[in-house]
C-alpha cells in the first residue's frame, strides 16, 4: 500500500507542475482532473472513501466549468503541448524547485506518516470514514448546500463572461 501511496504523491506533484507550467488551458484541464484524482486517491487511502467521492464530484463540477471556460476564451489553433520548449523548460524548473523544496524537509521527515488506514485495521472497531459520513450531512450540510450555490453561480458567470457581445446562452426571452 506504500508504493500506491508513492504513486499517488508523485502523480499529484506531476498534476501540479503541469497546471504551473502554463501549457495549453486544454492541458491544464488535464492537469487538473489528474491533480484531484490523485489527491482523491491519496485520502481514500488514508481512510476516507466517502470524502474522496465526494470531493472528486465537487472537483469535476467545478473543473467542467473552468474547462469550458478556457476553452471558451481560448480558442488557439495551435495550442501549446506539452512536449513544446517553453512549457518543458518551465516543467525542469518547477520540478527542480520541487527537488530543492523537498532537500530542506528531508531531515524532518517522519515514516510513520506512509502507513495507510487500512494498515492498522486491527486496532480499530470501525472504519473512519463511518463517522466522517454522519458529521458531513448533519454539521456539514450547510457547506454542501452552500458549494453547490457557489458552483452554480459560477457556472452562470462563465456563460455571461463568454458571450460577449452576442446574444448567447442566457439571452432574454
Amino acid at each position: 500500500m506504500v508504493y500506491i501511496m508513492c504513486v499517488f504523491m508523485l502523480g499529484l506533484v506531476l498534476g501540479v507542475v503541469v497546471v504551473a507550467s502554463n501549457p495549453s488551458p486544454y492541458f491544464g484541464a488535464l492537469g487538473l482532473v489528474v491533480v484531484s484524482g490523485m489527491g482523491c486517491g491519496m485520502l481514500m487511502g488514508h481512510g476516507a472513501p466517502f470524502l474522496s467521492l465526494v470531493l472528486f464530484l465537487i472537483y469535476l463540477g467545478g473543473m467542467l466549468v473552468v474547462f469550458a471556460y478556457s476553452a471558451a476564451l481560448a480558442a488557439e489553433p495551435f495550442p501549446e503541448t506539452l512536449g513544446s520548449r517553453s512549457v518543458a523548460v518551465n516543467v525542469m524548473g518547477y520540478l527542480v524547485g520541487v527537488v530543492v523544496g523537498a532537500s530542506f524537509f528531508w531531515d524532518g521527515w517522519f515514516g510513520g506518516l506512509w502507513l495507510t488506514v487500512d494498515e492498522g485495521a486491527e486496532f480499530s472497531l470501525l472504519r473512519a470514514d463511518v463517522g466522517g459520513v454522519a458529521v458531513m450531512y448533519s454539521s456539514g450540510g450547510l457547506m454542501l448546500v452552500l458549494s453547490a450555490w457557489v458552483l452554480l453561480l459560477t457556472l452562470f458567470v462563465v456563460l455571461e463572461v463568454c458571450r460577449g457581445l452576442s446574444r448567447g446562452a442566457l439571452r432574454a426571452v
